[in-house]
């Protein structure tokens, strides 16, 4: 018989697929970290003998009658050849009657399959195997034991991959199916824009060898479907398994979802929209779990039937998935985390591939895929990967608790407050900066950690909603203050309190996410990050932790300058202590240049409070000038009705933050927007925290306030400037207000197609209005 096999999995893979049973159970359970799962392991290898094998790798094949092959592999945790006994270890905290049904059932199926491997490895007739769940908080093992003969093994084996070889041949078709379909991929449109098809060609060698690519594309460049396009065309070729599309925002990734349906629908590609859990969910006032959500209840009973439902079709966006999913009554949200394993491109944020518990990068590590990854709007990357790996954890949250009294806990929480306390007695300032994580205070909060841990874990197994919030906010301390190098920093805000006291919000903050990133960027088989605005190469590349590799790319724009006028307002200051003093002028500014050209116009400003000043001068000075403004806190009905109001034929400004949720990733052509103002250079606040920032990019990287302020705030007035001109039809001016657009420093960031003018004449306003 050939040696050739159909198909190759992983024995968790084929375990998650063939061996879950049950009810969706998410009730809260302590459990220990990934890190304290490693050491549980290296704890009870220790105890074993010198003789004892450790992560013993194995392989065999199963072959069906058919002449199907099916390669089955992994690596059983440890093996005593003395005693003839297979271990498969998972650690856990408190008691194991807690733990669900699925999980057990689950775990011995992976130590069976392990068991013929071995059996058929060294040709043994039978063998102990034992189940060895660590208590990590008690170190205590209990193992539960059977002895199984090699022909029950062999049939176990056998059943569980013929469960699954009918749906790997299926998905060895597929594959197949999709390669030759992508092989013969056209481009959609007529014809390829120039600079769009330099961008592709660029992705395309990126992918072809296997290297990362910076690629700065001017608004307009067509980047959603220049970067796709060629990383599709690269999957056979590459033998990818897979690609991940992440963007910072829902736009963003509609954008590619509405790039991919013309793929999906001619040839056999499958597109998953991961949607964020509070958007997912059915029903948000429910557990989840069997006895709460019907959805939950049966969930992988019924997983089957929802997942062959949905391979009949391609495209798996969030519609599609919640219907199919409540046709099946399982949870929308869940069936798209279990398909995110037959998907072939899955688009979502960011923190699906480079958070510390990414979703898709567990996959491709559990499955050793090869994998593309674009990164839309990339500019978003630094300040959102320093926001995954970072905390903050309050005292006030702590002293609530106190006086809540939890049993069991409180003798550790006020361990906790004490030391809160004596930090805060060092702090004389409202910002104290600390050159390493307090270990007294650490260690307090490692036990209390471990003391709620304890608690949860034991009867009556309830912790109260405001105790789980700071038991997973500490957790998450925890393991960042493991992570704590010289890329982080460690401060302590004093604030009011309660009854006058004082207490303490002690942070952890990254500061460079490079080291965090760089294993990511590895770990994929090609990566290209493109947005509108990388300038400058160095600040990306010394924060994202690119390989040094990597190949930048700056894409000419294909606008002409004569599309865009760019006028400076010199004459007006937009720094804090000028403020008030501008109010009038920009009012005037913004009438001034509505009455030449009626029409939609964007004014951007730095905060809600200075945007609300200008709006309310506009309305006393200018009334004749419709006006409607960004409101703090909109969900996404009210802001689709600010942009609602953007229409062909409408008339009037439309206020908002400078780096808000009207700033990038909306698309307004034509008429529907002819012109912006930007009434700020788009610095930072300065405050503690961000000099602190600053302090220590200055130290590595001899550019502190270019890094911490200049270029942030200059991406994003460039990214609101590019909301203006969106095809090579538009016409639009944009005023950038302030006197230090006028530096050469800051207009050597701004993109060079762009025709500046340094002076506006505005008509003078009767000083007695």
């Amino acid at each position: 018989m050939s040696e050739a096999v159909d198909y190759t999995v992983a024995v968790r893979t084929l375990c998650d697929f063939t061996a879950k049973r049950g009810d969706l159970d998410l009730r809260f359970t302590p459990s220990p970290s990934a890190e304290e799962g490693i050491e549980g392991h290296a704890r009870v290898a220790s105890r074993r003998a010198s003789h004892y094998e450790c992560e013993v790798t194995l392989s065999g094949v199963y072959w069906s009658a058919a002449g199907h092959g099916l390669r089955v592999r992994g690596r059983a945790d440890g093996f005593d050849p003395k005693r003839g006994r297979l271990e498969e270890i998972k650690t856990h905290r408190g008691d194991l009657t807690r733990q669900p049904d699925n999980h057990r059932h689950l775990h011995w199926a992976q130590l069976r399959l392990y068991g013929w491997l071995l059996c058929e490895a060294r040709d043994l007739d039978e063998l102990e195997l034992a189940l060895v769940y660590f208590d990590i908080a008690r170190q205590v093992e209990t193992p539960l034991v059977e002895r199984v003969d090699r022909d029950t093994l062999r049939h176990f084996f056998g059943a569980q991959c013929a469960a699954f070889l009918d749906w790997a041949l299926q998905e060895t078709a597929h594959r197949s199916a999709r390669d030759e379909a992508l092989a013969a991929l056209r481009f959609p449109h007529a014809s390829w824009q120039g600079e769009q098809r330099t961008l592709a060609e660029n992705v395309y060698k990126a992918a072809s060898t296997g290297r990362s690519l910076l690629a700065q594309a001017p608004t307009g460049t067509g980047k959603t479907l220049g970067t796709l396009f060629p990383m599709l065309k690269a999957m056979p070729t590459q033998r990818l398994d897979g690609l991940c599309y992440l963007a910072a925002k829902t736009p963003g990734r509609q954008l590619a979802l509405d790039a991919l349906k013309p793929v999906v629908e001619t040839t056999p590609l499958r597109v998953l929209e991961l949607t964020a859990r509070d958007k997912a969910c059915e029903h948000p006032d429910l557990a989840c779990h069997g006895e709460s959500c019907p959805l939950a209840a049966g969930f992988f009973d019924k997983l089957p039937d929802a997942r062959r439902a949905l391979i009949a079709s391609g495209d798996w966006d969030r519609a599609r998935l919640r219907d199919t999913a409540l046709a099946h009554d399982v949870c929308p949200y869940y069936l798209g985390q279990e398909m995110a394993r037959w998907s072939d491109v899955t688009v979502g944020d960011y923190h699906y591939y480079f958070a510390s518990g990414g979703l898709l990068h567990l996959l491709a590590q559990a499955n050793d895929w090869r994998l593309g990854v674009l990164v839309d709007e990339a500019h978003n990357l630094v300040e959102r990967a320093r926001d995954m790996y970072s905390v903050s954890l309050d005292q006030g949250d702590l002293r609530a608790l106190i006086r809540d009294k939890p049993a069991g806990v409180s003798a550790a929480l006020k361990q906790l407050n004490r030391e809160w306390n004596a930090l805060g007695r060092e702090c004389i300032n409202e910002h104290t900066a600390l050159e390493h994580v307090p270990e007294a205070w650490l260690a307090a909060l490692q036990r209390l950690v471990g003391t709620i841990g304890q608690v949860a874990a034991e009867p009556p197994y309830t912790l109260s909603p405001a105790l789980q919030r700071f038991y997973f906010d500490a957790l998450k301390t925890v393991r960042i203050a493991e992570l704590f190098d010289r890329h982080f920093v460690c401060d302590i805000a004093m604030r009011p309190g309660h009854r006058g006291l004082r207490h303490a919000r002690l942070s952890l903050r990254n500061i460079v996410p490079a080291p965090l990133l760089t294993p990511r960027f590895k770990a994929a088989h090609a990566s290209v990050l493109f947005s509108a605005t990388l300038t400058p190469e160095c600040y990306q590349r010394d924060l994202l932790g690119l390989p040094e590799d990597s190949v930048w790319l700056d894409v000419a724009s294909p606008f002409a300058k004569e599309q865009l006028n760019v006028h400076i307002a010199r004459h007006i200051s937009t720094r804090f202590h000028d403020r008030q003093a501008s109010l009038a002028p920009i009012a005037d500014l913004i009438a001034a240049t509505y009455a030449r050209r009626p029409g939609n116009y964007l004014a951007f400003f730095s905060s809600f409070a200075y945007l609300e000043d200008v709006a309310a001068r506009l309305r006393e000075l200018h009334p004749e000038v419709p006006q409607w403004q960004q409101a703090r806190g909109m969900d996404e009905t009210a802001r689709t009705d600010f942009l609602a109001r953007f229409t062909s034929d409408g008339r009037g400004v439309g206020f908002a933050v400078l780096g808000g949720a009207f700033g990038e990733g909306i698309d307004l052509p034509g008429e529907r927007l002819i012109g912006a103002f930007i009434a700020t250079l788009g610095l930072p606040q300065v405050n503690a925290v961000n000099e602190q920032r600053r302090r220590y990019l200055q130290a590595m990287f001899g550019a502190g306030y270019d890094y911490a302020y200049v270029y942030p705030g200059v991406q994003k007035v460039i990214q609101a400037a590019g909301r203006v001109i969106r095809s090579r039809e538009d016409r639009g001016t944009i005023h950038l207000i302030d006197d230090r657009f006028a530096e050469p420093r800051i207009q050597a960031l701004l993109p060079s197609w762009w025709h500046v003018t340094q002076n506006v004449d505005v008509p003078a306003r009767n000083p007695g209005c």
